[in-house]
């Protein structure tokens, strides 16, 4: 589904309608399975990937924020090498064995190794760098660590800053997401 198309906004009104209609609390969860559907259009499998960032960025959060020292610097180092390794296989990876290839084709050798059949999973690299932001906040202190885990999922997915971003800081978003929010129609004052 894509921003300028018919679907989207289809899809955006009923989001929007729906949030303003039902109760607060189930709010963060209509838009988080809104972010989950929209992502899931492109290629449904590929929430997996994104599920798998999640949940080491949400525990991550969690022992960043109970640890110190040297422990504390693990935990970032392991969020990041997860983040970025996931999106180097995706986005890197032939790339990278193109090259191992052209390279040792200059020697005459033969480069083994098979390229991937993948098509780029939408919208990865802003998931990624909003995921390690999170993280990287929660690290150096600027953030609590999110205990909801599905408040996190919705930072880290919210559909409407899937493809254009910007990459946000959760001190900035996640408050968002547990306040009340209203519809104010707009009056011209007379």
């Amino acid at each position: 589904m894509l921003f300028n198309s018919i679907d989207f906004i289809i899809f955006f009104i009923v989001i929007a309608l729906l949030y303003f209609t039902i109760p607060q609390k189930f709010r963060w969860f209509l838009l988080l399975a809104g972010s989950c559907y929209f992502y899931m259009c492109f290629i449904p499998v590929y929430i997996l990937i994104l599920g798998f960032t999640i949940v080491v960025d949400y525990f991550a959060g969690i022992l960043l924020e109970n640890s110190s020292g040297k422990n504390k610097r693990i935990f970032l180092i392991a969020s990041l090498i997860a983040n970025i390794g996931v999106l180097a296989v995706f986005k890197y990876y032939n790339f990278l064995n193109e090259n191992l290839t052209a390279f040792l084709h200059t020697f005459n050798l033969t480069n083994h190794i098979p390229s991937l059949s993948i098509i780029l999973p939408i919208g990865l690299s802003f998931h990624t760098f909003q995921a390690m932001s999170y993280t990287i906040e929660v690290y150096r202190g600027r953030q609590k660590a999110e205990r909801n885990f599905g408040i996190y999922a919705l930072y880290v997915m919210f559909f409407p800053q899937l493809v254009a971003g910007p990459i946000e800081r959760p001190q900035n978003l996640i408050h968002q997401f547990y306040e009340k929010h209203t519809f104010d129609n707009y009056r011209e004052k007379e």
